[in-house]
């Protein structure tokens, strides 16, 4: 999940896992894999690294452990 911020300056918390792509023209549009299109004040380098940042933390993540009776 990524943080970003609407137009309006509303902050709301993205599934960066339905990220299709991100756009420029110029204020920055996030394509989704369902067909939404959100746009957000962050730069479009800006919503990159922030979904590559959230994908390399993901696969960092300690699996939880598993209690044994």
């Amino acid at each position: 999940m990524i943080k970003l911020t609407r137009l309006d300056g509303e902050a709301f918390v993205l599934n960066a896992e339905l990220i299709r792509y991100v756009e420029r023209r110029p204020d920055t549009f996030i394509t989704l894999t369902t067909g939404d299109k959100i746009v957000v004040s962050e730069s479009m380098d800006d919503v990159v690294e922030r979904a590559v940042d959230y994908q390399q933390k993901k696969h960092f993540m300690p699996m939880p452990q598993r209690q044994t009776p």
